[in-house]
Order: structure tokens, then sequence, then C-alpha cells
């Protein structure tokens, strides 16, 4: 089963030339709705695995993509295709609403 990957400031870029549509979940430690959400992103890098790239990025942490995206609260989400941002989520949803966002991006 895939698991979602550590992305950091420095492998960031890497991942985003990977090819395949990229969702990163914004988190940190202390934020208890990015605790609730963690699991649905973890699933969803098991329902993907090889089509999509799923990472976690601890903003605590990575300060310079975090500022680049101008990320204030999270959890936020990030969806990405081609190394272009193609949508976003901030706030905890369920896995549906996520999936219905990256799915389209998924060939």
């Amino acid at each position: 089963m895939g698991k979602a990957i550590e992305i950091t400031d420095s492998n960031f870029d890497e991942i985003l030339a990977s090819g395949k549509p990229v969702l990163v979940d914004f988190w940190a430690e202390w934020c208890g709705p990015c605790k609730m959400i963690g699991p649905v992103v973890e699933e969803i890098a098991g329902d993907f695995e090889g089509k999509a790239v799923i990472g976690k990025l601890n903003v605590d942490f990575n300060p310079n993509v975090s500022a680049k995206f101008g990320i204030r609260s999270i959890p936020t989400l990030l969806f990405f295709n081609n190394g272009e941002l193609v949508d976003k989520q901030i706030g905890v949803v369920g896995k549906a609403d996520l999936v219905k966002k990256l799915q389209p991006h998924v060939n």
C-alpha cells in the first residue's frame, strides 16, 4: 500500500517535475485539524499509488515552499499537474472531496 511521502523545501521542485499529478498536504504537528485529515491523505496515497504523487510538507520545517504559495492556514492541500498549481483545498474535508479534485488530473 502506498504511503504519503515527505516533501521538503529541498525536494519540492524535483517532485513537481515527476510528470505525475501531485497533491501536497501542508501541515504541522501542533495542528489538530491536520491530524484529522492526515489519515485521509494516507488513504489517497494508497488509492493513487503509481498514478499520482501524494505528499505531506511540514510547514514548521519547510518555510520556503510554504511562503512561495502563501500558506497562512493549515491544513492546506495544493494540487499540481505538469508542475502547475491547478486546485487547492483549505481546511478539513472528506476523502471524496479530495479525490474529486485529484481525479481529473490522473491519466
